[in-house]
C-alpha cells in the first residue's frame, strides 16, 4: 500500500537558521519558507535527490506543533511522510485494521497541494505517520 518516502518532519525553532544551516553548512536546495495556515505550521523544504526534509515551525499560538516545540525547545523529528496512490482507499483499510486517523479522518490539502492523512502515533510504533496522495 504506501509507496516511497516523501518527507521526514523536522520541528525547528528557528526555520530561518535551520534552512541556513542546510543551504549553507550542507549545500542543499532549499526552498522558500511557505505558510499552512489549515495546518498551522511555516514550512521549508530541504531537496535531497532521493526524498526530502520538512522543516516545520509553529504558525501562530494555535499551532499543533507548539507543543512539541514548548517539549523540545532545540526540536527534533515530527513524523515521516509515505506515498499512497490513492489516500481513501488507504484510510478505508487503515480504519478497517483499527488503525485511528487523526482529526474527521477527511484529507486536508497539505504542503505540496495533495490530499494528507496522519495517523496516530501509538499505532504507528510511537511515530507520527503521514500519508500523502502521489
Amino acid at each position: 500500500m504506501i509507496g516511497q518516502l516523501n518527507h521526514v518532519a523536522i520541528v525547528v525553532p528557528d526555520l530561518a537558521a535551520a534552512a541556513a544551516f542546510y543551504a549553507e553548512a550542507l549545500g542543499a536546495s532549499v526552498s522558500a519558507p511557505h505558510d499552512l495556515p489549515e495546518h498551522g505550521v511555516t514550512t521549508v523544504f530541504v531537496e535531497l535527490p532521493n526524498t526530502k526534509i520538512e522543516l516545520l515551525h509553529p504558525l501562530g499560538a494555535d499551532s499543533p506543533i507548539a507543543g512539541f516545540l514548548a517539549k523540545n525547545p532545540a526540536g527534533g523529528m515530527h513524523h515521516v511522510c509515505y506515498e499512497v496512490e490513492d489516500i481513501i482507499a488507504a484510510c478505508d483499510h487503515l480504519v478497517a485494521s483499527g488503525v485511528r486517523v487523526l482529526g474527521d479522518g477527511e484529507p486536508k490539502t497539505g504542503a505540496h497541494g495533495k490530499p494528507v492523512l496522519f495517523l496516530h502515533p501509538k499505532d504507528g510504533l510511537g511515530t507520527l505517520i503521514e500519508l500523502e496522495q502521489a
